[in-house]
């Protein structure tokens, strides 16, 4: 029976990153799901026969997109370190006020932040992230196998640990840019006392803003294994 690993796959194509871009139709999604149901079919333990109009039925239906959006989820706290990552060096940099439409979310966001989401989006394709994560969910059937019995086949606890996560994978990424300005910051901040008559807008905010872009660019071959790093460990949670 194809539809409890279909709703499985399904769930898990809602909300992984680069799958659930607002500009991939809902159609779309559910033939992909469809394609890799059939693919993987052959590999994942028997089904049991269980009726979907029925009580355990529905148990089930919610265990599988529970299952579903748990994997995609861990891959999604990933990317919401690193943006959260660039938003505090952009603000830092005093480009807090600066908004750009994230396409991956397909809202307004802080200007650094998208940048290195769409950095992280590459090393994330750039991996085979897509495919990992598609192995990951063909291994969930092995871990948690599709049953009427309600169970906790994966640790739950690990989910809500990487969602603290979030913050302390990406203060470790800005941590040397937001160092970086907080002490070109405190050397204005002496220059503005040494010299009361110097304009701190107009000297501060270009300085500030070529420092932070400086150590952008220097920093950026050094956040490929960081970000590859938060990619992996948040893909390998459950299994």
């Amino acid at each position: 029976m194809l539809f409890w690993p279909f709703v499985r796959i399904l769930a898990l194509i809602s909300a992984a990153p680069v799958f659930n871009h607002q500009s991939i139709p809902a159609r779309a999604k559910i033939g992909l799901a469809l394609l890799f149901t059939i693919v993987v079919a052959p590999t994942i333990p028997p089904t049991p026969v269980i009726a979907i109009a029925s009580a355990a039925g529905f148990a089930v239906l919610i265990q599988q997109l529970l299952i579903g959006l748990a994997i995609g989820f861990s891959m999604t706290l990933a990317f919401a370190a690193i943006e959260l990552a660039g938003d505090l060096i952009g603000t830092q940099m005093g480009l807090g006020f600066a908004w750009f439409v994230d396409p991956q979310s397909s809202t307004q966001g802080p200007m650094v932040g998208s940048l290195l989401g769409l950095f992280a989006t590459l090393i994330f394709l750039a991996m085979d992230g897509h495919l990992m994560m598609l192995a990951a969910v063909v291994k969930s059937f092995s871990v948690a196998p599709i049953s009427a019995e309600i169970g906790m086949a994966f640790d739950w606890s690990k989910l809500l640990n990487a969602a603290t996560e979030v913050f302390r994978v990406g203060l470790h990424i800005a941590l040397p840019a937001i160092a970086a300005l907080f002490l070109s910051n405190v050397a204005l901040g002496v220059l503005t006392r040494a010299a009361p008559q110097l304009n701190l807008f107009a000297i501060g905010f270009p300085i500030t803003l070529s420092l932070g872009l400086i150590i952008l660019w220097l920093s950026m071959p050094h956040y490929g294994p960081m970000v590859e790093r938060a990619l992996r460990n948040n893909l390998q949670l459950f299994f």
